[in-house]
C-alpha cells in the first residue's frame, strides 16, 4: 500500500473509530454536515496550512475538509452559530470532531467548559 492509499486508510479508520463512518473517504471529502463535540485550542503555532495560529482569528481545524473552507459551527446546548474557516489539520482527540479558535469557543459560550456538542455544516 502507497504512501496516499495508506494515509486515506488511517483517515478512514480515525473517522470510524470517531463514530463518523458515513463521513469517511479515501479522496476528495464530501461532508457538508455533522454533529459531534468541538474543543478549542489557543496556542500560537503554525497551523498545518503554514498560517500563524491566532486565539482571536475566527478559525478551525478539521480532519479531512480542505482548508480555506467555511463551516457554520452551532453550540447545541444554547444556539449559538458563527462562521469559521478552516485552516488547521486535527482535532486529534477520539470522539471531537473540530477544534475551534479560543475567539470562537467564547462566541459559542464554551470555552469555560472546554468541550461543547455542535452541529457543523460547510456553508460554501
Amino acid at each position: 500500500m502507497g504512501r496516499v492509499a495508506g494515509a486515506a486508510f488511517a483517515t478512514g479508520i480515525i473517522f470510524l473509530a470517531g463514530g463518523n463512518a458515513a463521513l469517511a473517504s479515501s479522496k476528495k471529502t464530501n461532508i457538508t454536515a455533522t454533529s459531534g463535540m468541538a474543543s478549542y485550542y489557543g496556542y500560537g503555532g503554525r497551523t498545518a496550512n503554514g498560517e500563524r495560529h491566532s486565539a482571536k482569528a475566527m478559525t478551525a481545524a478539521h480532519r479531512s475538509l480542505p482548508f480555506n473552507t467555511r463551516v457554520r459551527v452551532t453550540n447545541k446546548a444554547n444556539g449559538r452559530s458563527v462562521v469559521v474557516r478552516i485552516n488547521d489539520r486535527g482535532p486529534f482527540v477520539r470522539g471531537r470532531i473540530i477544534d475551534v479558535s479560543t475567539a470562537v469557543a467564547d462566541q459559542l459560550g464554551f470555552r469555560s467548559r472546554g468541550v461543547a456538542k455542535v452541529d457543523i455544516a460547510v456553508v460554501d
